[in-house]
């Protein structure tokens, strides 16, 4: 039997499996990965043009679209392999891309998720803003990368060449186990998109588990292929998500402080982006933080289930012990580098 699936989510997305698929078909030994393309209800002619194009491709094709959790859920659910790769449509990868998470993996049976280095398409000599050299939180739930702190995304001089744990690996290229990711509840379903892969990696961390970064492994991600930076939508989710990534994952005496600081951080945001006279996006926030409180009703189970299954909610270094807004602001610190708490690992 093969051992890994790497299942591509599409939805609308011709242009991008015409761009981006090439590079995986050649770059991904057949006789231990299957290629898998997961249809979330596609209303172009994805499925036609990939039936006619690569007729040997595999297909799962959803009734409606899902999203990006639900529509991995189900995706991974359906395969058997041991370990199931989540890749986004607009990403291309290079050579060797499988092994050296594959090897990681076999090795490390503690470790649950791992991720690659994730360099930009456009230009391959910088990291990329979904994933970087892997994910870090800081103390208030912010994520950021290293090799991208806010707009700030550094040139990848072989400073990220180490293998290393992280706190969360991007969604747009993750390794998993498979059987583990479906005992860990896969990715949230409430999420719809956005931050599902950092809730599912809390997960793992807060029950001994872990997660990692194998940066002889590279992929190119295009990046805002479904929601650019700037969209009103993508910062709904994120906030919202965020929020409800918290309130899951934290017990009481640690999450009502930080609900409190981060009812005043958010806001704030709103002010800046309304002063800089981005008001689709101040609106956007606003909703995030009304919808956020209708939306965790839904989450109140699930939150319950993690407080019994955590066994630790301090995970040292792979959370920052400040604000990496202020941080980044006031401090001017803009490089992952300078975070020195994060660097004695």
């Amino acid at each position: 039997m093969k051992k890994v699936s790497v299942i591509i989510l599409n939805y609308n997305g011709q242009n991008h499996l015409s761009t981006f698929l090439p590079s995986v078909i050649k770059n991904t030994p057949l006789h231990i990965a299957d290629i898998i393309v997961a249809d979330n209800a596609s209303t172009d002619n994805s499925l036609e043009w990939l039936r006619e194009t690569y007729p040997a491709i595999k297909i799962i094709q959803l009734k409606n679209n899902y999203g990006f959790a639900e529509g991995y859920n189900i995706s991974i659910g359906r395969v058997e392999t041991p370990y199931a790769i989540l890749l986004n449509s607009d990403v291309e990868v290079s050579p060797n891309w499988i092994q050296p998470m594959l090897n990681f993996m076999e090795e490390h049976q503690n470790v649950i998720a791992v991720q690659p280095k994730i360099l930009q398409y456009k230009d391959k000599t910088k990291f990329e803003y979904a994933g970087g050299a892997g994910g870090f939180l800081d103390k208030f739930g912010y994520p950021f990368c290293r090799g991208r702190i806010f707009s700030t995304i550094e040139e990848d001089k072989g400073q990220y060449n180490d293998i290393r744990q992280i706190f969360w690996a991007s969604g747009a290229c993750m390794m998993v186990r498979r059987v583990d990711f479906i005992d860990y509840g896969g990715l949230d379903e409430n999420f719809f998109t956005h931050q599902e892969e950092i809730d599912f990696c809390w997960r793992v961390n807060s029950r001994g588990r872990k997660v990692y970064y194998v940066p002889t492994s590279v992929v190119y991600h295009l990046g805002g292929g479904t929601l650019n930076q700037s969209n009103p939508k993508k910062t709904y989710y994120n906030f919202r998500n965020n929020m409800l990534m918290i309130y899951k994952n934290l017990n009481t005496p640690r999450l009502i402080p930080l609900a409190i600081i981060r009812f005043f951080l958010d806001y704030l945001a709103a002010l800046v982006y309304l002063v800089t006279l981005k008001p689709r996006l101040t609106w956007a926030i606003i909703r995030a933080r009304i919808d956020f409180y209708r939306y965790k009703g839904k989450v109140k189970e699930l939150r319950k289930e993690n407080m019994i299954k955590t066994i630790r909610y301090t995970i040292p270094n792979l959370v920052y012990n400040g604000s990496i807004l202020l941080s980044y602001v006031l401090l001017r610190k803009k490089r992952f580098s300078q975070l020195s708490s994060l660097n004695k690992a």
